[in-house]
């Protein structure tokens, strides 16, 4: 046995990192495989993983120390210039404030959580994501919203399918969206219509007639435009809904603190982006994006909708709503393929709200209009032809196309970027960290060598008033918690009250099955609050992000080298965007050779939900493929199903290892079939976490592919999101990956068009996943894997003796999860899996991932980072657990009444003076010795959700409703 992680003899010593990252020492790893009949962990891998699907090389590379890593990255960092960038198209820089930064996305218990489906131990990420939810609602003047969406382009393409459902277009009708709106929303909405055969008409909203094109069923507006000018777009609205059309408006919130709201001048759908709350632009991303609708529409509403239920004890109580209207869920039916949120960033934006309340909003706003029209009245003593629209933040500028690039340079020199519109105008879009002093420096860029001697305070002082139809009249933000976090004091003790009602990878493991909840070590993320990183704008003249581009094609470089793909595209940022841009690509290439007309996507029964819905989003038909009864794709289905669609397949969906935990011996044979006839093979990377180093996915056949960097790289789930998918590709589908219109407006045309509305996705995490790669070297990575499986199978053999363990392959090992079998125990003891979930809560645990991909099973993946105590405090637990459903089964704990069916029991009602169960308080609150010491106690008792939904409610009470 080597040293921790037992690396092979190199002659570069390993990096430290790699014993800080992996949990199991050297000492634990034997323990674990003495346990498991193998004398070294590479017996044990050699059993567990098909020889035939082991790389045969992978270009080795050393790991770092975590100092030499920073150190690295704060020289990329510092080839970033940043500049004061007035760019605008929906980026902007802000003030996040301090109180936000350290306690909510530098402080681990906020940005280590899982998504909050498992209610009672995540009532704070729900209350701030229903702060969220009502700031939107108020800010728009709409019924619903949810809670966030990927980014403002996307956002926009999921408002033109719901648009298309709510009618029930005949055939693929029509979206015509205005040219001035940003670009880059243009650009993705253009890119999710073309699968759908939906025709977008771009054009001037003011002369639009909705007869010209057939079957219009939405439109989509800027509000206020590209360009700056505030429409009142009343007449158009009502023209659409003669015409049988929803409006979706895409909103800037900080506007919609002085302007008309959409829900009252007859929008329909209201999307945009809550970037410029607080939140750094980080080359384009994460940032979460908004989504508002009307009541009417909210089954149809993509994402996720928390909402207001109660507890078993009927006090109020969060959840996540209508859980049945999530777009995974529906399959091949989905009208979208978004199951991912921002959440981290939700709640930054949210907090800042919280902050600053509906009085600050309004003032932040007002100075950056008063600035705005201060400078737009400078250029017009400068000779400049100004028009007097109504503007918010954005002042366009004609210029002479010999002037033009005199202006931007100078304005470079003096630190500031420019947006140039076109080859004679300029746009300046000013915002919360603007002065009289940068207004004071823009005029000067303008002045083109000239003294400039303009009062810019007396200037702001004669800002016109907003005019009467256009003037925001309505309240918002009314509710109590915008009202009573001012100081600094009640706004740390706030974040820290909603932080302690979570379990995060600071309490416990989360052993979520298919989502890999593993370290996200400090070092990791510390870079990416270095200015370096945060403070580029997504569309900064390139030789200003120098460190980036080289950052990304290191990253890409790694990818490629560990995945055997010879082109990455960093652009996706959730695995669903990965999954749907490559689906694009696949369609793409066969268009190219004549072969348009495959459109049949074989799917397994087994797949992530995901898969079937990027299938139909990306215009395929899907056909699904059975499994066998250990849960490996038939190949004899497989086969007949290939052979049926041979003149129209396009492709094979497969997540590797599967789904249900088990490497497939035959995924060789699987991708031959396919290839042979015409298809190509596109692998799902959920799993990836069981083959960096062992084996490549692109050796398997696997023609793209996808890569969670939320999941096997270490970029946090942040509860919910950020996340990134991108994908990998072989050489022939290069050229097919998706472009940007400004990032790289001269791109190839057979490629598809962006998928996201920044170039390289959220780039500003991307640092979090170079730092994890660079430390753990091409060695560490591989350990890393090795210890996944070695602790996935440590746990499968500890509970095998309790509950059934579903699938295993050949050796009788799993892969890097394993799936527990509770079925039996409805029948029994009248136990369900949900019954089980709740219960871990009071030993302290997240549940694993409840009923998928079976139902009534738990599927857990502990990853590499848990030490062998920590998963021997699971597996005490799950035993326990065991044991109280067998005193139900016997007779010994009453059937109705015991501590699964009441599970979680809360701290108040343990100390209730009524207490009625035939059970102990102590059995029920404190179940294991390490219960009294390390206790996080479930806020709520178990959440009612039919009630939820029943009474569905989606924001927070009225300020009116805590008097008294």
């Amino acid at each position: 046995m080597k040293a921790k992680g037992m690396p092979k003899e190199s002659a570069q010593p390993p990096s430290p990192f790699i014993r800080r990252h992996i949990g199991p020492d050297a000492a634990e790893a034997a323990s674990m495989l003495e346990a498991l009949g193998y004398p070294s962990l590479d017996a044990m891998i050699d059993a567990a993983v098909p020889a035939r699907i082991r790389a045969k090389a992978i270009p080795a590379f050393p790991g770092r120390g975590e100092a030499e890593t920073l150190a690295e990255l704060r020289a990329l960092a510092s080839q970033n210039k940043v500049l004061r960038s007035y760019i605008g198209m929906g980026y902007h820089n802000c003030v996040t404030p301090p109180v936000i930064l350290r306690n909510v996305l530098e402080n681990p218990g906020w940005y280590t959580p899982y998504t909050p489906y498992q209610a009672e131990i995540s009532q704070g990420r729900l209350e701030a994501l229903l702060n969220f939810q009502t700031m939107v609602m108020d800010l728009t003047g709409l019924e619903v919203a949810n809670a966030s969406l990927l980014d403002e382009g996307t956002a926009a393409a999921e408002a033109m399918t719901l648009s298309r459902a709510v009618k029930a277009a005949e055939g693929p009708g029509s979206f015509f969206v205005s040219r001035d709106c940003h670009p880059q929303t243009i650009a993705v909405v253009q890119t999710r219509a073309k699968p759908l055969g939906i025709r977008v008409v771009v054009g001037d909203h003011a002369s639009f007639d909705f007869s010209s094109a057939p079957g219009v069923f939405g439109a989509l507006v800027q509000y206020p435009d590209t360009h700056g000018t505030v429409n009142d777009y009343r007449s158009f609205c009502a023209k659409a809904r003669e015409a049988g059309a929803l409006v979706t408006v895409a909103a800037d919130l900080l506007a919609l603190t002085l302007l008309t709201p959409p829900g009252e001048f007859g929008a329909d759908i209201a999307v945009g982006s809550t970037q410029r709350f607080g939140v750094p632009l980080g080359y384009g991303g994460p940032h979460a994006a908004y989504f508002a609708t009307k009541d009417a529409y909210k089954r149809q509403m993509p994402g996720r909708v928390v909402g207001v239920s109660k507890d078993s004890r009927g006090r109020p109580a969060l959840r996540l709503a209508l859980q049945t209207r999530e777009q995974h869920i529906r399959r091949e039916k989905a009208t979208s393929n978004i199951c991912t949120a921002q959440v981290l960033l939700a709640v930054m934006a949210s907090m800042y709200a919280v902050y600053h309340g509906p009085d600050g909003l309004r003032e932040i706003a007002a100075r950056v209009r008063r600035l705005a029209e201060a400078l737009a009245e400078g250029l017009k003593k400068l000779g400049y032809r100004v028009d007097d629209a109504v503007r918010f933040d954005t002042v366009r500028v004609p210029v002479s196309p010999a002037s033009l690039q005199t202006i931007v340079s100078d304005a470079q020199a003096a630190g500031i970027n420019l947006r140039v519109i076109d080859h004679q105008s300029i746009g300046v879009s000013l915002d919360e960290t603007a002065s009289e002093s940068d207004v004071a420096d823009i005029l000067k860029a303008f002045s083109l060598g000239k003294p400039v001697d303009l009062d810019v305070a007396g200037l702001a002082a004669r800002t016109p008033p907003i005019p009467e139809n256009l003037v925001r009249r309505s309240a918002f933000l009314k509710e109590a918690v915008f009202h009573l976090y001012h100081s600094e004091t009640e706004m740390m003790r706030y974040l820290k009250r909603l932080q302690s009602k979570d379990v995060s990878l600071a309490d416990s493991m989360i052993p979520l099955g298919s989502c890999t909840m593993k370290l996200n070590a400090a070092a990791e993320m510390l870079p990416i609050t270095w200015p370096g990183f945060a403070d580029i704008h997504p569309f900064a003249p390139a030789g200003q992000a120098q460190g980036y581009r080289a950052l990304f094609e290191q990253l890409e470089r790694r990818l490629s080298d560990l995945t055997g793909f010879e082109a990455i595209s960093l652009m996706p940022n959730a695995g669903s965007q990965g999954e749907y841009a490559g689906l694009l690509a696949i369609r793409a290439w066969h268009e190219s050779r004549g072969e348009g007309k495959r459109d049949v996507c074989l799917i397994p029964q087994s797949a992530h939900g995901t898969n079937p819905a990027s299938a139909a989003l990306a215009g395929f038909r899907v056909a699904v493929v059975a499994c066998d009864a250990q849960g490996n794709v038939d190949l004899a289905d497989l086969r007949a199903k290939a052979q049926e669609h041979a003149a129209d397949l396009a492709a094979l969906m497969i997540t590797y290892p599967s789904t249900h935990g088990v490497f497939e011996e035959t995924i060789l044979d699987i991708t031959k079939i396919v290839h042979e006839r015409g298809g190509q093979v596109y692998m799902d990377g959920a799993n990836l976490n069981a083959l960096v180093g062992l084996c490549r996915p692109a050796d398997l056949g696997a023609d793209v592919c996808h890569f969670n960097l939320h999941k096997t790289f270490c970029i946090p789930h942040g509860g919910g999101g950020p996340g990134m998918g991108p994908i990998g590709v072989r050489s022939h589908l290069a050229p097919f990956l998706p472009g940007h219109p400004i990032a790289s407006p001269a791109r190839e045309p057979r490629g598809v068009g962006p998928v996201s509305a920044a170039p390289w996705g959220s780039a500003g995490i991307l640092p979090i996943s170079w730092a994890f790669i660079s430390m753990m070297g091409s060695e560490g990575l591989a350990q890393a894997t090795k210890a996944a499986i070695l602790n996935a199978n440590y746990v499968a053999k500890r509970l095998a003796g309790h509950f059934p363990v579903l699938y295993k392959g050949q050796s009788g090992l799993v892969a890097h999860e394993c799936i527990l079998d509770c079925r039996a125990f409805k029948e029994s003891a009248g136990v369900t899996v949900e019954d089980i979930a709740k219960r871990l809560m009071d030993y302290g645990f997240h549940a694993p991932t409840v009923s998928f991909p079976v139902s009534g099973t738990l599927m857990v993946e502990p990853t590499e980072s848990e030490s062998k105590a920590e998963l021997d405090r699971f597996c005490e637990a799950m035993t326990a657990i065991r044991g109280e459903i067998g005193e139900i089964d016997s007779g010994k704990a009453d059937k109705a009444d015991n501590v699964l069916k009441n599970a979680p029991h809360t701290a108040d009602m343990a100390a209730s003076d009524a207490w009625t169960h035939p059970y102990s308080r102590e059995k029920a609150a404190f179940p294991a010795p390490w219960s009294r010491e390390r206790k996080l106690w479930p806020s709520v008792g178990r959440v009612d959700g039919a009630y939820g939904d029943r009474n569905f409610v989606c924001s927070c009470a009225p300020l009116e409703s805590y008097v008294g």
